[in-house]
């Protein structure tokens, strides 16, 4: 996964950074042109642009990147609802990706998200594959006892 690197902006200089201010303190109402449309920006992101654009008024130099929540084990496994042990035998294998705080492994949300909707796919396709396979007939094996014929506990083979 590719990280954009963050974006230092310069203080402004100290006409514009008062010009700012002075806009600022008089609405909180942030509307922005893109490509000129306009665009009235919900409460969250115009929070950011105004604390953003006020830091700019003071003459501040700011940083802008972004932050992927990083998750401990133990919450993520319980967003996966899967056990805390299963989660670090697939990090062993590699099958999510993990970083290492000192000891301690943390995994990105994201990475959680996507394991959870590959696992979503897989068990549609396989409900999808075995609604045509096996419309209107029974395809089980059964003994004279009435038990599977199959030795592990009664799983076709595919």
């Amino acid at each position: 996964m590719a990280l954009i690197a963050p974006r230092v902006t310069a203080g402004l200089p100290a006409d514009d950074a008062g010009g700012l201010a002075r806009v600022l303190r008089d609405s909180d109402d942030i509307t922005v042109f893109v490509d000129g449309t306009v665009h009235r920006l919900p409460a969250q992101a115009r929070d950011a642009v105004v604390d953003l654009l006020a830091r700019l008024s003071r003459g501040e130099a700011v940083t802008v990147s972004s932050v992927e929540e990083m998750l401990t084990t133990s919450r993520a496994a319980e967003l996966a609802g899967i056990s805390h042990t299963y989660l670090r035998n697939m990090t062993d294998r590699g099958e999510i990706p993990v970083e290492y705080r000192g000891t301690h492994r943390r995994i990105r949300q994201s990475a959680i998200l996507a394991w959870l909707e590959t696992q979503r796919r897989k068990e549609h396709e396989a409900a999808t594959d075995g609604g045509l396979n096996g419309a209107g007939k029974d395809s089980a094996v059964t003994d004279s006892a009435g038990g599977s014929g199959a030795a592990d506990g009664g799983a076709r083979p595919r």
